[in-house]
């Protein structure tokens, strides 16, 4: 498998990233300081629709184009955007200077509801709890939601941890959790005036 990757950052909090593969080929642009709107295409509608959740309940702008190897089944699909957007946050996020560092989120959807707390530490980890009640929602896959958030923490460089309290429908369980990691996202990636161009780590850096 050979693997092409290309990086910029095109102004602050704004990243770009290109990541080809013979089994993907991924273009993912985003505005950590955006509004909401979000263009996908990754040739999974229920994937997509999650990934509209970040964009729009995180307040970060989002354009996501996928060619994947869908005839397969959609797990490299999956797993290279939670990879490729994952370096994109790295890179727009940067220093961290400023930042609140740390945020959580409760989500409810009907019967569902979910927990995500992030800490955008420089350290990857992943902990998530989610017993869906269905294998597929759509053309989804639902076990591929681990594989998105594994690649995503391994290159954004965060500590991720991701609870289902309660849920009966696959489709609102997956959404709780999306919805949720947007919002906590949104809370860590704040800029707090209090400490305006000051690292939040007693080590000085993360």
């Amino acid at each position: 498998m050979t693997t092409a990757l290309s990086v910029s950052a095109a102004a602050d909090r704004i990243a770009e990233v290109t990541r080809n593969t013979a089994e993907t080929r991924i273009t993912a642009r985003i505005n950590l300081d955006g509004s909401g709107k979000a263009q996908l295409a990754t040739g999974i509608g229920f994937f997509d629709h999650m990934l509209d959740q970040i964009a729009r309940h995180g307040l970060i702008d989002l354009d996501i184009h996928c060619e994947g190897d869908l005839h397969i089944d959609g797990h490299h699909t999956v797993e290279d955007v939670g990879i490729t957007l994952g370096q994109a946050f790295a890179v727009a996020v940067g220093d961290k200077r400023g930042i609140r560092r740390y945020g959580h989120a409760y989500v409810p959807l009907d019967e569902a509801l979910s927990r995500v707390v992030v800490d955008f530490s420089g350290r990857p980890g992943l902990h998530m709890e989610v017993p869906f009640t269905a294998g597929m929602v759509g053309g989804f896959d639902t076990q591929l939601t681990f594989e998105f958030f594994q690649g995503f923490v391994n290159h954004a460089g965060v500590t991720l941890h991701i609870d289902n309290l309660k849920g009966v429908n696959a489709h609102h369980q997956a959404e709780t959790v999306f919805k949720a990691f947007a919002r906590a996202l949104r809370a860590a990636l704040e800029r707090d005036p209090r400490i305006a161009g000051v690292i939040p780590s007693t080590k000085g850096s993360l």
